[in-house]
């Protein structure tokens, strides 16, 4: 039988890849990161400080942030993982341009999380390029 840390150790990655444990420690800090910041936008929006339509585009990259290992490790579907992490970048994106005009702050707050998932796409990309066809 196939474990997910075989399956992915199995995958052609490139040179530049960082080690497999360090994403958890990376990930870690960025959900505390997101995870308050989120929530601050979210409890803005309870209070009708700002608009909920703000929160609309946070809540969708939850989601998709969320699907990326289930489909990555548990679907191990290098393809809907390359499609599902652009997704989590344009939801982010789009959070970042909505909030930016009611907290600059919250805005910036994303930065850690934006550069991170642009490295993560650019990987997944990479990855799925160098399997395609395994």
């Amino acid at each position: 039988m196939n474990t997910t840390a075989t399956w992915y150790a199995s995958l052609i990655k490139p040179a530049w890849a960082p080690p497999s444990f360090l994403f958890g420690p990376v990930w870690t800090v960025l959900y505390i990161g997101i995870a308050v910041s989120f929530g601050m936008v979210f409890y803005r929006v309870l209070t009708k400080q700002i608009p909920a339509l703000v929160a609309l585009p946070f809540i969708l990259n939850l989601v998709f942030n969320l699907s990326f290992s289930p489909i990555q490790f548990g679907l191990k579907n290098n393809l809907l993982a390359s499609i599902d992490i652009f997704l989590v970048l344009g939801t982010l994106l789009w959070a970042i341009w909505s909030i930016y005009p009611h907290s600059r702050g919250l805005a910036y707050a994303q930065v850690p999380y934006l550069l991170w998932v642009c490295f993560a796409t650019v990987l997944q990309l990479t990855v799925t390029y160098l399997n395609w066809g395994r």
